[in-house]
């Protein structure tokens, strides 16, 4: 029988589609561990750094959860969804063509800081004991209160009409699809998010993130394995 360091700090890199409990699943036939968990969950449509937690580590996660996080992605500007990414059909709204550098920055910036944020009704948050998507799903009205995150830096990139890049460093506790919403409310046009990655989770790096099929491998390979992390 192949023995493994079992207990430890894992850096995955979730593929598109994938949901973060699934990732979680994954692990646990990988590592055949039942006490395993993440330190901050990805939306299916995302990609890129998770934390898993197994064994005695898991005790970290919730300190791990506090850290900043740092996402990529891109917003498509001139239409919105419900989820305010796309996992709803969008529905156009407005005509990005005329908006300039200058409009982009401008929203950008008043994005940035400590703001308020209200969740997406297509979220894990729960109310009255229901996760908040649950109730969407069924079509039922959801009041979500909004809450203050930090959005420490809000860099763009290339825009290529209708799409601008970002890369935003943020608290734990914001929402990426939200911030897409409201700066397409600034812009006057409508946006949602179209892409994200997220690519660090404190001194955590995407570079250093392993992808599952390769984590398997190399357990299946090598007789002991220390994940680094111990």
């Amino acid at each position: 029988m192949i023995e493994c360091e079992k207990d430890g700090i894992w850096l995955i890199d979730k593929p598109l589609g994938m949901t973060s409990f699934g990732v979680v699943q994954r692990m646990r036939r990988i590592l055949k561990l039942k006490k395993i968990g993440h330190a901050g969950t990805l939306d299916p449509l995302a990609t890129g750094l998770m934390i898993i937690c197994s064994g005695k580590f898991t005790k970290q996660i919730e300190g791990l959860m506090g850290m900043e996080k740092e996402y990529t992605g891109s917003f498509y500007l001139g239409a919105v969804t419900e989820s305010y990414d796309l996992e709803k059909p969008p529905v156009i709204t407005g005509n990005a063509a005329n908006i300039q550098s200058a409009d982009l920055g401008s929203a950008a910036s008043s994005l940035t800081g400590l703001i308020q944020q209200i969740p997406p009704v297509h979220s894990a948050i729960k109310v009255d004991g229901k996760r908040a998507y649950e109730s969407a799903r069924k079509g039922h009205a959801i009041e979500l209160k909004p809450r203050e995150v930090h959005i420490k830096s809000f860099e763009l990139g290339e825009y290529h009409f209708p799409e601008v890049a970002f890369k935003v460093k943020c608290s734990k506790g914001t929402y990426i699809r939200t911030l897409a919403h409201d700066f397409g409310q600034l812009l006057g046009t409508g946006a949602y998010l179209s892409s994200l990655r997220r690519t660090s989770i404190g001194p955590f790096k995407i570079e250093e993130a392993m992808i599952l099929r390769d984590l398997e491998t190399v357990l299946n390979e090598k007789p002991v394995i220390k994940n680094g992390m111990n």
